[in-house]
């Protein structure tokens, strides 16, 4: 949901989901790297960073397109002072509804009223 809440959907979240472009197989490598930086090791796809931030790598998001072509889609938008890609309120909304846990169910009226006010031109 961060990606949403950067897009200015009004909910909070307690981690960060970051797509990876690898096969899931080489969790170990973004681990690692993790690690270096100084993040803790809670899961093959779980760090916890030195503020107690949450981060879960994803190796694929059900819904969608493979990463290249969603990377193309992908809205640019800056976070503590670096640009990053993010999906698209479109994109995550489509996953959310292929998942359809009831977590990513309730999150659905947020992300589409907020994608509306988004697309309205403004007087």
């Amino acid at each position: 949901m961060t990606a949403a809440i950067l897009q200015g959907v009004p909910a909070t979240t307690l981690d960060t989901d970051i797509w990876l472009e690898l096969p899931e197989r080489c969790y170990v490598q973004a681990l690692d790297i993790a690690k270096k930086l100084g993040a803790e090791i809670l899961a093959r796809t779980v760090v916890a960073l030195n503020d107690d931030t949450l981060v879960n790598f994803l190796y694929r998001i059900d819904g969608l397109k493979c990463f290249d072509v969603e990377y193309e889609r992908a809205e640019k938008l800056e976070w503590f002072g670096r640009e990053i890609s993010v999906l698209p309120l479109q994109s995550i909304i489509a996953s959310k509804k292929h998942i359809r846990r009831p977590k990513d169910l309730a999150h659905l009226p947020l992300l589409k009223q907020t994608l509306e006010l988004i697309k309205k031109p403004s007087r």
